[in-house]
């Protein structure tokens, strides 16, 4: 797939550039501010437009800013946001319209090249893929997933992550159906009705990370 890459640390733009090419993607523009890379998405229409949270000018949100801009403008293109630190409001705004294609993950996650793979393949057909630790964090002391049993709160956790039924069912060694079976209680637990305008699994795991 085409990408474009935001990342205001040369070392580690290139860095990016070099592993999205060992996954056999091509880096069609790769920028060091946000708004180059809105310029960028614009003018070269990735598949996958790449961004930290801080970037120049400010080195606040522009990055996220940038992503809902490219979002708003170019809904087709999905978007992976990398991040240092665990910042739950950006996770929950980009996620927030509900339909997919959206990847938050940490940057010590751009270690793993098989996590950034799936991260990237799963985005690209309108999942969506949040990681671990910022899962694990926000998860904690959460009232409102009382309602889900701890079998349903380990398959929101694990369908955050942006694993398929077939992956959670092998990583909790149960069948299929048993998977399908929690994530339908799951549904009906948080009130997501069956639509055809919204994505049930974005808006679940929405509702996980406490928006």
């Amino acid at each position: 797939m085409r990408l474009v890459v935001a990342e205001d640390s040369v070392l580690l733009r290139e860095g990016l550039v070099r592993l999205f090419a060992e996954l056999g993607h091509e880096v069609v523009a790769a920028v060091g501010d946000a708004p180059q890379l809105v310029a960028a998405v614009a003018e070269f229409l990735p598949d996958v437009a790449v961004t930290d949270v801080r970037m120049p000018p400010t080195h606040t949100d522009d990055g996220l800013r940038a992503a809902l801009a490219i979002r708003a403008s170019h809904p087709q293109v999905a978007l992976l946001v990398l991040s240092q630190w665990v910042e739950a409001q950006a996770a929950r705004d980009l996620l927030r319209d509900g339909r997919g294609g959206i990847g938050y993950l940490l940057k010590d996650r751009v270690q793993d090249l098989a996590a950034v793979g799936a991260a990237l393949d799963t985005i690209a057909l309108g999942g969506t893929v949040v990681d671990p630790d910022v899962i694990a964090q926000l998860a904690v002391g959460r009232a409102d997933l009382e309602r889900l049993t701890a079998r349903e709160r380990e398959v929101l956790a694990l369908m955050a992550q942006g694993r398929s039924n077939a992956a959670i069912a092998a990583h909790l060694v149960v069948t299929l159906g048993a998977v399908e079976k929690h994530i339908a209680s799951i549904f009906t637990k948080l009130d997501l009705p069956n639509s055809a305008d919204d994505h049930r699994r974005v808006l679940a795991v929405l509702k996980y990370l406490g928006d």
